[in-house]
């Protein structure tokens, strides 16, 4: 009998064969109780953590035949107070260390619901919805359903990611379950959700990005978290108000031919420094490259212009039109690349997948909102900048779209523009990955405080002087070698 319960797994249900062994091992400290009739081997790991990794081996030993249904069918794991609620036959509720398995009355499996962890079934994705539109009391407990809002948001997820047919598929399926579970009311209500979502019938809406998908502008939920994090460091970090000492030409364009030859190098467009020169200056277009010369030039051509540069957006529709009409200017020469419109395929870069074509416009009015609270010109820089750079509306040129519009926010405000000298790039671009992966802003303002604490330092006042500062400072360096951009003396 002994060899048979070591070969019992960490958690088992004890019966009659069993339960002499188990009740001399539970006083010899060599088995624990969990729950009533099970037990554990593990004398080592705390209960809890007993558990939580063996939660639905316990649920299944304990309700075996039970449908994990309600908010857990959702979420899969414990709410937030430890509840997992399942539906059986008749209520009950078994407390566990860290856990309370709460089986409502409800219905057994139906069409759809599969078979989950050998003894339990899963509730189908059509049920889960249903029944978490059931009304719920929530007291001093967590409610068995995730409500109303929750379901909404969801729904907008799915029409988001899968599309219509999805949606309406989960609609038909809905409707041919709910007569069986008793859920006919759940499932008009259901039926209008996703009518509203999908504009063929009016309802009200609780959750914003169901109201946003309502009204024809959908966005996506997950760029807002990023928003919201880089929008409160702003709010409360110090920031700086370095003066612009290149307001005036010929100062103003010599740092605006450095702000677009190291905006292009950082989208991989590298010339020889000298070779830039002679294109923005002298006109001369390499017949091997003519493209990527109109690339730098027309970059050039926007941040040199002070008229250009002191435009910033009056509302959301201008702000729209400043970013199609500089984009237009900057990738004239690229008509593949649709210039001055918005992308119409999705892109990403390497594993980053960025906000979906038909989410573009809704994504960027909601951070359009948060980017009109914001009144420190540094703030308002920075926020555009990573705002049009995540969202990255067009097929080609985001890149260089963002920071037109970062240092337009700077110089109006008569502050020093920034710019990432090449051998800076690593850091920039490690900054905005930190703040993309992680919603971890602090990196960003440090780099992008440097960039300018930098170029603020420099003297553009004659074109080739410049240009030694900045290659005295290591700023051309190729970033892959161990070279560090060194502050050049203040002025």
């Amino acid at each position: 009998m002994m060899k048979k319960i070591t070969e019992l797994p960490e958690v088992f249900l004890s019966d009659k064969e069993l339960s002499v062994t188990v009740s001399r091992m539970v006083k010899s400290g060599t088995v624990r109780k969990i729950g009533p009739k099970i037990y554990t081997r593990n004398t080592a790991d705390q209960l809890e953590a007993v558990v939580a990794r063996n939660l639905w081996p316990i649920v299944g030993l304990l309700m075996p035949g039970a449908v994990i249904s309600h908010r857990t069918a959702f979420e899969n794991r414990a709410a937030p107070d430890g509840s997992v609620f399942v539906s059986g036959r008749y209520p009950r509720q078994i407390k566990l260390a860290g856990i309370t398995l709460r089986q409502v009355k409800g219905y057994g499996p139906v069409a759809g619901d599969m078979p989950y962890m050998g003894s339990l079934f899963l509730a189908s994705r059509p049920r889960a919805f249903l029944e978490n539109l059931l009304p719920s009391r929530q007291s001093d407990k967590v409610a068995k359903t995730v409500g109303r809002e929750d379901v909404e948001r969801r729904l907008a997820d799915m029409l988001r990611i899968s599309g219509e047919a999805v949606v309406n598929e989960l609609r038909d399926q809905a409707r041919a379950i709910a007569p069986v579970l008793g859920l006919n009311d759940q499932f008009q209500i259901l039926d209008s959700l996703i009518a509203a979502l999908m504009r063929s019938r009016p309802a009200e809406l609780s959750a914003p990005v169901a109201r946003a998908y309502a009204a024809g502008e959908p966005y996506d939920p997950n760029r807002l978290p990023l928003f919201e994090a880089l929008f409160a460091a702003l709010r409360a970090a110090p920031l700086p108000k370095r003066l612009d000492h290149a307001a005036e030409p010929p100062a103003f364009h010599h740092a605006a031919f450095f702000d677009a030859y190291f905006s292009n190098y950082i989208e991989g467009t590298d010339f020889p420094v000298d070779q830039a020169i002679r294109i923005v200056f002298e006109r001369e277009m390499p017949a091997d490259r003519p493209a990527d010369a109109h690339d730098v030039l027309g970059t050039y051509r926007l941040a040199a212009s002070q008229d250009e540069m002191c435009r910033t957006p009056r509302d959301f529709d201008d702000f729209l039109a400043l970013l199609k009409q500089r984009h237009a200017v900057i990738l004239e020469s690229r008509p593949d690349k649709l210039p001055g419109q918005f992308k119409t395929t999705d892109n990403r870069a390497g594993a980053t997948m960025f906000v979906a074509r038909d989410l573009v416009k809704g994504t960027l009015r909601q951070g359009f909102g948060m980017l009109q609270a914001l009144d420190a010109p540094f703030a308002r820089a920075l926020f555009t900048m990573f705002l049009v750079a995540e969202v990255h509306p067009f097929m080609d040129g985001n890149g260089r779209m963002a920071r037109l519009m970062m240092n337009a926010e700077l110089i109006v405000a008569g502050q020093c523009r920034l710019f990432i000298p090449s051998v800076f790039r690593n850091e920039y671009i490690g900054s905005l990955k930190r703040l993309t992966n992680h919603a971890d802003p602090e990196a960003f303002l440090r780099v992008m405080g440097t960039a300018q604490e930098f170029v603020s330092r420099i003297d553009f006042a004659d074109l080739h002087d410049a240009r030694r500062q900045l290659d005295a400072c290591n700023a051309f360096a190729d970033p892959a070698e161990d070279i560090k951009l060194r502050m050049p003396q203040s002025r």
